[in-house]
């Protein structure tokens, strides 16, 4: 937009060079008027898309800052693991087991609870779903994470999808919560203390390295 605009009083002013012509005020505060006008139209079109954009970046480092805590416990913690056309947001590594952890991040409702509520298949955000189903989203990125480690190990590791809600309630039951999570950030420690151990310390070791070469392979950074 600015590069345009330079570009346009570049040329009238060599027209003016070449053409002397007495100033023309009227024409450009026309011009000027109408392209405000729309440049307005345009950000409020665009806002809630903004607002969207900001408030997951926000969520997911929030998360991320959090889930370095984990690593007090053992976990090894990778961020931004770009798969085949998505990305998972992060991934944990430990004797619990491997997650693969998805951030969803909604405007809280003014004047109602903030709850999302979870039953095994389908996830209601206050009572409506979301227009992109995250447990068929979750679900996939631990499938390709679990292929991807059995093609590079040759052992077929146990990952689970995890899908954290920042700032959310978050309303299931232990029958809900058997292959997938759906928690709040602040639960998510508690959920793997209570996790019994799955892996070994080798393990642990043998899958964070394959992890690590993969992301150093394909460009990406961890933390």
């Amino acid at each position: 937009m600015i590069a345009t605009l330079l570009v346009a009083f570049a040329a009238i002013e060599w027209w003016r060079y070449y053409v002397p012509q007495p100033p023309k005020p009227i024409l450009v505060t026309f011009m000027a008027s109408f392209a405000t006008i729309w440049a307005g139209i345009r950000i409020r079109k665009f806002r809630p898309q903004l607002h969207s954009l900001r408030l997951a970046r926000d969520g997911e480092r929030a998360v991320g800052q959090f889930l370095e805590r984990l690593r007090e416990d053992g976990y090894k913690v990778f961020h931004d693991v770009i798969g085949p056309g998505f990305n998972l947001d992060h991934v944990l590594v430990g004797a619990g087991g491997i997650f693969t952890i998805e951030t969803k991040t909604f405007s809280k409702p003014v004047g109602s609870d903030a709850k999302v509520k979870f039953d095994g298949e389908h996830i209601l955000v206050n009572g409506l779903k979301p227009d992109r189903d995250p447990v068929v989203q979750a679900r996939a990125q631990a499938r390709w994470l679990r292929e991807l480690l059995s093609e590079s190990t040759g052992r077929k590791f146990p990952v689970r999808p995890v899908i954290l809600f920042p700032g959310w309630f978050v309303e299931q039951n232990k029958s809900s919560a058997r292959e997938l999570w759906v928690l709040n950030p602040k639960a998510l420690r508690d959920f793997l203390r209570y996790e019994a151990e799955v892996l070994a310390h080798e393990d642990v070791t043998l899958a964070a390295f394959h992890l690590s070469r993969f992301i150093r392979s394909a460009g990406t950074a961890t933390a």
